[in-house]
Order: structure tokens, then sequence, then C-alpha cells
């Protein structure tokens, strides 16, 4: 690749609707983010689900918060006003008589009783405020912990529901990491937004008390505060905006960091020698993020502290303002420690609320991100009224006139496709890469659902069907399986995970493919875990994790069952060894089978030959040879190989 394609731009405001970006693939578009205030402070209507959200993930441990809360917002203000009243009462003992009073003198005139029992209050509610801040902050923890949880499985829970489709697009897996940033990454709005509520409480008991002493006072600390707001409304947007428009380098960045410290790469990226390529390529990457981030940042900071210091001559305007009116004796001196205490609180309760609501209304933009990803809906869904799935099949699959096309391609994966594959029958699929094999299964599975045509099970149209249902009675083995880092039970269980339990239902599906032979070797049998992500897991050999994979589909008991490249990574004496039992255990069910080995297709009752999303022959593995065609030409090919 050549350098230029590796420079990223720096960020920029967009100023059209759509904002290019480049990555390693060419270009993307990301539509336009809120870049008005309008926009920005529109984006607070996610906070009432949010806090919905946050109550539903446990109401006592919110209803806790709050009412803590609340404490704190009245503890201050009360504190305030009795440390007037105890100036006052201080300054009207001066004036009594007292000239040489000892402290028993005080004590026994008793007019030292109502300062004490003024700070005696003080002091309780002192206590008070610093016991509940410390319990709110031990509540506050637990919540948002909680919240992290739920939020977790409320997103697992949807994106269980979104098609095949829609995690394969690009644009698709950029909203979700979006969305599961957020999900752990805005716990601390919860602190935020609570906090607001209670600085909201106190800064109006403060500005009720200002008010009525001198409700200039008010007027003048606004005026010294709304600039700042703006300010920070205006940078938390850009931030946003550069958050957004990074996330696709932000996951490039990772991919990265993930194939330079990884052990599923390590072995090629040693022998071809890829550290100091992938280290540089990290280091240009990281680099422009910090460039980005600094330059923002700094703008930020100087324009930050020019209104800080605008706000702070406000403050010391009103300062000098309440003592001339102490000076000429409309305040008292408790008056004017009330106000200027009050003032002084005030201006700090009104300038975090300012920038706390610029800074709430930055983390809801953040919002959008997880709430659009709730409202995503999926395209495959069964209908209203579900038809049950035919128990047993009887006739098989009719693949009618079907033609698929992958979103954004403009090659058709299939194209007038008619198929039928009967009950009970043992089908392979072959052809070259790019043939629309996988893509049929795939079909067959409901995992996407065709572009033209239909695809029929026993006469009904598999859109009719309960979608649960039908993938339950299929059982599929991928080529590219995943290869779960849970032990050698639960790898195999995840065909079936209601049988999780099922220790002998279990040990049955490893049989049947052989993989028992692998666990026995294990050095803690089926409770070893597998894969070297985690300590004292045990790798495994890519024939022995195929075993595994299909003692999946065992464990599944399905009605159907598909094999895509069942044994591409084992060797020849496994291969035989595998489909002499497949060809046993298969027998009454329907069987797709799909693989470049003729040695495996030979043994299938019927086999199809696709060339560009077509079938183009069909017949036995005798039959094709004696015809002479494609699959002819294919199994010479494979054949010379071995002569």
């Amino acid at each position: 690749m050549a350098a230029d394609a590796l420079k990223w731009r720096r960020f920029r405001a967009p100023v059209d609707k759509r904002a290019a970006t480049p990555h390693l693939g060419g270009m993307v578009f990301i539509p336009r983010q809120p870049q008005t205030i309008r926009e920005r402070i529109g984006a607070m209507r996610h906070l009432p689900p949010f806090v919905r959200l946050v109550w539903e993930s446990s109401p006592p441990l919110t209803l806790a918060s709050l009412v803590l809360r609340l404490v704190r917002a009245i503890v201050p203000v009360l504190v305030l006003y009795v440390g007037k009243l105890i100036v006052d009462e201080v300054v009207a003992q001066t004036h009594l008589p007292h000239a040489g009073w000892t402290l028993e003198q005080w004590l026994a005139s008793g007019r030292l009783v109502r300062v004490g029992e003024l700070v005696l209050v003080e002091f309780g509610l002192a206590v008070l405020g610093d016991f509940a801040g410390r319990l709110s902050s031990l509540i506050d923890g637990l919540l948002a912990e909680t919240y992290s949880n739920f939020a977790s499985i409320r997103l697992m829970e949807k994106a269980a529901t979104l098609d095949l489709e829609q995690f394969e697009s690009s644009d698709q897996q950029d909203r979700l990491d979006r969305a599961r940033r957020q999900v752990t990454g805005r716990t601390a709005l919860l602190g935020q937004v609570f906090g607001q509520v209670q600085d909201i409480l106190t800064a109006t008991s403060f500005t009720i008390g200002l008010a009525i002493y001198w409700p200039w006072l008010i007027a003048l600390m606004v005026v010294a505060l709304v600039p700042s707001l703006v300010n920070e409304l205006r940078f938390n947007a850009e931030v946003y905006r550069l958050d957004y428009f990074r996330t696709l380098e932000r996951r490039q960045l990772d991919y990265v960091r993930y194939l330079g410290s990884s052990i599923e790469t390590a072995k090629e990226v040693k022998l071809f020698n890829l550290n100091g390529f992938l280290i540089e390529r990290f280091r240009r990457f990281a680099q422009a993020m910090f460039d980005d981030n600094r330059s923002l940042a700094t703008r930020r900071g100087l324009w930050g502290g020019l209104f800080a210091a605008f706000a702070t001559l406000g403050y010391y305007t009103a300062y000098a303002a309440i003592i001339w009116r102490t000076v000429d004796g409309s305040f008292s001196l408790g008056d004017m420690a009330f106000l200027v205490g009050a003032f002084l609180r005030l201006r700090g309760l009104l300038g975090g609320l300012l920038l706390g609501f610029a800074q709430v209304a930055g983390q809801a933009l953040y919002l959008e991100d997880l709430f659009s990803f709730f409202e995503t809906e999926p395209r495959i869904v069964s209908p209203t009224d579900p038809r049950p799935v035919p128990r047993p099949i009887r006739s098989g699959f009719v693949f009618e006139d079907v033609g698929f096309r992958y979103e954004g391609a403009e090659r058709w994966a299939l194209r007038h496709l008619n198929l039928t594959i009967g009950a009970g029958e043992v089908l392979a699929l072959v052809g070259e890469n790019g043939a629309g094999k996988t893509t049929i299964v795939k079909l067959l599975a409901r995992l996407y659902d065709p572009t033209e045509g239909r695809i029929l099970l026993d006469g009904r149209d598999l859109r009719e069907l309960d979608l649960e249902e039908l993938r339950s009675r299929i059982g599929v083995v991928f080529q590219d399986f995943v290869r779960f880092h849970f032990t050698a039970a639960e790898n195999i269980a995840v065909g079936r995970v209601e049988a999780a339990n099922d220790a002998g239902r279990i040990q049955e599906a490893a049989d049947r493919s052989l993989a028992d032979t692998v666990i026995a070797r294990l050095p803690q049998g089926y409770e070893q875990t597998l894969g070297r992500r985690f300590g004292g897991g045990v790798d495994l050999s890519g024939g022995e994790w195929q075993k595994i994979a299909i003692a999946r589909a065992y464990m599944r008991d399905a009605d159907v069952l598909v094999l895509d490249e069942p044994t591409s990574a084992l060797d020849a004496r496994s291969e035989y060894q595998v489909f002499q039992r497949f060809r046993d255990l298969s027998v009454g069910r329907t069987t797709v089978l799909i693989s470049h080995r003729f040695s495996t297709v030979r043994m299938a009752d019927r086999i199809i030959v696709l060339e560009g999303g077509v079938a183009i022959e069909a017949g036995t593995h005798q039959e094709l040879l004696a015809r002479g065609g494609l699959y002819a030409e294919m199994f010479e090919l494979q054949a010379a190989g071995y002569r």
C-alpha cells in the first residue's frame, strides 16, 4: 500500500451533509452529526430513556441515590444559614457588657447557650453531609456497575436479534462498536446527571436566599456565566464529532494492536517479520489521533480560560457591592457572611451547572449511538402468526427461481436457482470459490432471505415459519467455525445449549465426530479449557478443532445437517474415519455437504455443480463423470495430483 494511503486527514468539522474519511480500504462516508447549539441541546432527549434504563437496572439503588442527593443538596444551604446566625449572635454578644469576664462567667451567664446550640446544629449538619457523601459514593459505584451489566445484557440481547447481513456491514460494525463503548463509557454520566439534580436543588435554595436580599446579584451572575456555557457546548460537540468520525480508525487501531500482540497471529507475524511494520503503522495511526486531540484540547483550554476570567470578574464585582451595602448599614455582618458565602457557592454551583449541562449535553450526544442501536430492527423475523416447522420433514426443500445479491454488491451470488433437496437425501454442492455454495446454506438456515424467488419446506415458504424453531432443526458446521475459548464440554454443548448439563449427550456427540479421542488426551478431559487466551488453556490443531465443531452438529441432533468443508483440516485417515461415521449417522436426515474434496462428495446421493451462482450440472458421481462436464474436469484436475 502506498505511504500516502496510510496518512490520515486532520480532523475538521464537516461542512457538507456527508463527510469522507480515508481508511485502509478506501473512502467511507459517514452522516453529518449535530453541529448547531439547538441540535446539541436536542440530544438531551436521550436523558429520559437513559434514566429509565438506569431505573430498570436497579430501582432500590436508584431511589437510594436520589434520596442521598437530596440530603446533600439541602445540607450546604442549612450550614451556611446557621453560620450566618452564629455570626450575628456573636456580634450581638460583643455589644453587651462583658469586660474582663472569664469563661466560667460567660457560661454562668447563659449568654453562650444560643451560640452553643447553633454550633452543635452546624456540627450535626457537617457530620450528616459527610456521611451522606460517602454513602452516596458507595451507592453510585454499585449503581454504575449494575447499570453497566444490565445495559451490556440489553446490548447482547439486541445484537442477537439482528440479521447476519447487518453484522457483515462495515457501517453496522462501526455502529455496534460505538454502542458497545457507550455501555461502559457512559457510566460516569450517572453521577453527572444525579449530581446535576443535586446541584440544581442546592442552587435553587441559594438563589432564593440571594433574591430575598438583592435580586440584582442573580442577574450579574447569569451574565457572567452564560458565555462559558456556550463555549462548552461548542467544544463538547466538536469532541463528539471527532470521536464519531474516528470510529473506523479506532477499530483499525485496535485491529493493528491485536495483530501485533495476539497468540492467534504470533506465528505469521514472527515468520514474516511484521513486528516493525505493525508497530510503525500503529504509531502512525495513534499519532494522527493524538495530534487531533491535542489541537482540540489546546483550543478548548484557551477559550475556557478566557471565559473563566470573565466569570471571575463578575464575582468580584458582586463581592464589592456586598461590602458596600454592609458598610452603609444595609446588611449585618451575618448577612454579609451569608451573602458572600452564598454568592461564592452559587457562582461555583452555577458555573458547575452550566459546564455540567454542557458536558451532559455532550455525553447525551453519545447516547444517540446507544439508543439508535437499540432502535435498529432486524429484517429477518418470524411472522406475526408463524406456521410450525414440519415434523418430520416429508418432501424437503425446494428453491424456486431463487436469486440473491449481497447488499452493496453488483454481482449476483445466486441467480435463477431451481433446486430440490429431498427429505433424507444427502446432497453435495461443488463448485469453484464464489460459486454460491455457502450462500445456499445461509439461505437454507434463513440467515438471509432471497432477493428473488422463494424457498419452500414441505410446500411452505420459509418466511412463513417460526424462525427460532427452523434454526433449531438445522445443524451447521461452517468452514470458518468459531473456536470458543471454553471447556471442551462447553465447546460441544453450544450446539444445543439447553442440553449443556447433559454429559451423556455431550460425550455421545464427541464419539460420533471422533472428538472423544482428542478430548481423552487433554489433561482435564471434558473440563479442559481450549485455546490459549486464558491461563491453563490448551490449544488444538486445526483438525482437532474441526472434530470439536462437527461434534456440535451432532449435539444438535437436527433434522437437517449442513457441513461446509467439514474435513478441510483433517488428514486423509481422519477424513475417511469421519465420513464412514457420517455415512451411518446421516441416515434419515436431510444432509447438505459442501466440499472441494471429491473423495468426500462422491458418497452423496446427488451432486449439484454450481458456477456463477447457477446450477449447471446434477447427478451422481458416476453420472457426472460420464457426462464429461465441469465436474469431470475438476475431478480429473484433483485426481492428477495423486498420480
